[in-house]
């Protein structure tokens, strides 16, 4: 395939992991590819030049989308500048669907269209299938169920399974993991996965600290882990962490490591609930955002869960603490029942597998990328 270069925009932390691995396998079928992009570190460190990083981007319910607006417009206006100066053989939009469909209108076609991790339009605003069949010229889907919803409005999408399978795995053994951390394996450790975004953090973490510290009354002693993530600042989570008298250890950039040391999990709704699933560890689903978001959000949405999870399994096969119902007593009440049994635990892990059988096989990222390269190599 002759020289060819390619514009990435993603916009959240997600995003930015599976693009980055796009462009490593893509680079292994035609090195000579270029890669700019709106990223993150990820994205960088694949060699991908990043013209917008996507820390200040990403965003949670309407109020939020408001207050960013004037910096949405400012990088539309950006990245159409670059695809007039620069010239691209195509456009790679992953995820971050509010704004790259609005995007796409913009491009208009002008350039070949490309959508890797579809929109959830499965789960709500329907209405954007128009567009993407409009504006949309291949189309990769992660669950094979995205292939035949599409399929019923006549778009044709590729199920190339979830690049997850590929990337899931601890870096340290759990003895060391916790050797290293100063924890003891005589005690109970809990990961709390507060979400990738400042807001989510700021929201959900507290609710998970305060159902911790009801456990440490009922336990003892307890051991917790925080999976920080990179595109937030670490002040965020002193400030709240501070609040709470327990022992506390917070990673960066080791989010597997932190899930496999675990005994239990407490995670926000998103790609989190998919890792901890690919890892069988058992966990709960914490989710919460202002209230007005949340009034103005879920009419919108379809499906009677939050957590993919549960939506792939079309059961609740992990509990769900979302809004309201995110309360530390059940919380804690929840966890602890699941403790003190172990065939319940051990349920869990079993639908936990069969989860996995449907994710696909291993390999998504390198399929994804000989799908592109074919179809760019006809252009």
């Amino acid at each position: 395939m002759a020289e060819k270069q390619i514009l990435i925009i993603c916009g959240e932390a997600s995003g930015d992991l599976n693009a980055a691995n796009l462009v490593n396998a893509v680079k292994t079928i035609a090195p000579e590819t270029g890669f700019s992009c709106v990223g993150g570190e990820m994205l960088r460190q694949s060699g991908a030049k990043v013209i917008c990083d996507i820390k200040e981007l990403s965003v949670i319910g309407l109020f939020d989308v408001f207050s960013k607006l004037p910096r949405f417009f400012a990088l539309k206006k950006r990245i159409l500048q670059e695809l007039k100066q620069s010239k691209f053989d195509a456009v790679i939009f992953v995820d971050f669907s509010g704004f790259n469909l609005r995007l796409a209108r913009e491009i208009n076609k002008t350039i070949p269209a490309i959508y890797y991790i579809s929109p959830q339009v499965w789960a709500s605003r329907p209405g954007r299938i128009k567009t993407i069949k409009k504006y949309i010229d291949r189309m990769l889907v992660l669950f094979k169920f995205e292939k035949d919803f599409y399929a019923k409005f006549g778009i044709q999408a590729e199920f190339i399974g979830h690049p997850l399978l590929d990337i899931v795995k601890p870096t340290m053994d759990k003895p060391g993991l916790l050797s290293n951390l100063g924890f003891s394996g005589g005690k109970k450790t809990f990961a709390l996965l507060p979400g990738s975004r400042c807001a989510e953090v700021e929201k959900i973490l507290p609710v998970m600290l305060n159902a911790c510290r009801l456990l440490e009354n009922k336990l003892g002693s307890i051991q917790i882990v925080i999976a920080k993530s990179t595109q937030v600042d670490w002040a965020v989570y002193k400030r709240i962490t501070d609040r709470f008298n327990l022992n506390i250890k917070i990673i960066e950039g080791k989010t597997y490591d932190c899930i496999n040391i675990a005994d239990f999990c407490l995670v926000a709704s998103g790609t989190a609930t998919l890792e901890a699933a690919i890892m069988q560890k058992p966990f709960a689903v914490v989710y919460k955002m202002g209230w007005l978001n949340y009034l103005l959000y879920r009419p919108q949405v379809k499906v009677k869960f939050i957590s993919l999870v549960n939506i792939l399994s079309g059961r609740l096969i992990v509990p769900e603490f979302v809004q309201f119902n995110a309360d530390p007593k059940k919380i804690s009440s929840l966890a602890i029942n699941l403790l003190k049994n172990p065939a319940e635990l051990d349920k869990i892990r079993q639908n936990l597998v069969k989860l996995n059988e449907m994710l696909g096989e291993k390999g998504a990222s390198q399929r994804a990328a000989r799908i592109i390269t074919d179809f760019l190599r006809d252009k």
